[in-house]
């Protein structure tokens, strides 16, 4: 018996985007399929309305898996497959299984045996290491960083001991929070430190900022990229330790 294929299916990171971001061959995979395990079923339709897709919405069978998708369920979600069908994992923005639901269900289908096949699309936490400036050869992507004041401050300064051997740190905020987030590294780490805040990837308001700690405290608030409610990826490197001369 033939099985499908699991295809990972990148998607814009912003509204409208979709023919600047995705490749011909993304786009001619995501309208081939007709079986979706969605985060967000909304969102899907909506993303499959702008590509085109060529059936009619309410004839593609889009499951809804949410944000953090169950093990026990993965199965009954890939017995199509199983049986032939080929079928897409959609996030919400970007790729599936970075910083956003998906590995749980791939790793059940590497173990049934099923074929999964990676489309090229954006993904906000490179793009935004590829704009920052900072060491792209070794990199960690931390996900999200404790809620409470403390907590925070002492991952932040963390991040940045760890960051001293060259490693760039990269993580998100819900960005409602993303002000708080910028106050607390300000007021957490070194003033040598780097900081980068890449919001908004890819729409016409992309901003992408390089500065030390000490460059973004001197700025009026004003003069300071706006991030409230704008998605943005925040990346730190500690400035490199003095060598002792003698």
């Amino acid at each position: 018996m033939t099985v499908g294929t699991l295809f990972l299916l990148p998607t814009p990171l912003a509204e409208g985007k979709a023919f600047d971001t995705l490749p011909a061959a993304t786009l001619a995979a995501a309208r081939r399929i007709d079986y979706f395990l969605a985060e967000d079923a909304k969102t899907a339709r909506a993303f499959l309305k702008a590509i085109a897709h060529p059936r009619p919405l309410q004839e593609l069978q889009i499951v809804e898996i949410g944000h953090q998708p169950q093990a026990a369920a993965a199965d009954a979600w890939l017995q199509p497959v199983v049986a032939g069908t080929d079928a897409a994992v959609v996030s919400e923005a970007g790729c599936p299984g970075i910083a956003d639901p998906g590995a749980v269900i791939v790793g059940r289908a590497h173990r049934l045996g099923l074929q999964v096949r990676p489309l090229v699309g954006p993904s906000s936490l490179l793009l935004a290491l590829m704009a920052s400036g900072l060491n792209g050869q070794a990199f960690r992507f931390v996900g999200y960083l404790p809620h409470d004041a403390n907590a925070l401050a002492q991952r932040l300064r963390d991040l940045e001991r760890d960051s001293r051997g060259g490693e760039t740190q990269l993580w998100i905020e819900t960005p409602y929070r993303n002000e708080r987030m910028l106050e607390a590294v300000l007021a957490a780490c070194t003033p040598e430190a780097q900081l980068t805040l890449a919001t908004e990837l890819t729409a016409d308001s992309e901003v992408v900022r390089t500065r030390s700690v000490a460059e973004w405290k001197a700025l009026k608030p004003g003069d300071r990229p706006a991030l409230h409610k704008r998605p943005t990826v925040f990346a730190l490197m500690a400035a490199p330790r003095s060598k002792r001369s003698g």
